[in-house]
């Protein structure tokens, strides 16, 4: 098992999640974080800090898709391990649903 993370996190990049990962498993994009599936521990510290609610097991259903993309893109985007401030319109895309579809972007974020 390990974490992924979901597509509310798009648009919000809330980074309370890498201040808690013991082994710094987080990776960011312009617009949203992965964790490189490798590296998780599945200590599940990062799940509950999440404000968006973003972090899954992927052993719940349906989550295949994202186990794919975390992995992917944590082999190119840059490491994050300090937190930094939400996206400005994070509380606005808060839930709203398609968000991977309308607003992903594979860009990679500045990392720390």
């Amino acid at each position: 098992m390990t974490y992924v993370v979901t597509d509310n996190c798009i648009k919000c990049k809330y980074t309370d999640c890498v201040e808690v990962c013991p082994v710094d498993c987080f990776y960011e994009g312009e617009n949203m974080l992965v964790i490189h599936p490798d590296e998780c521990i599945d200590c599940g510290v990062c799940e509950p800090e999440c404000p968006a609610d973003a972090i899954k097991p992927d052993t719940e259903p349906g989550l295949e898709k994202w186990l794919g993309l975390n992995s992917e893109y944590a082999k190119t985007w840059p490491n994050i391990t300090q937190k930094k401030e939400q996206l400005p319109e994070a509380k606005e895309f808060d839930g709203v649903e398609g968000k991977f579809d309308k607003y992903f972007s594979p860009n990679p974020g500045s990392g720390d």
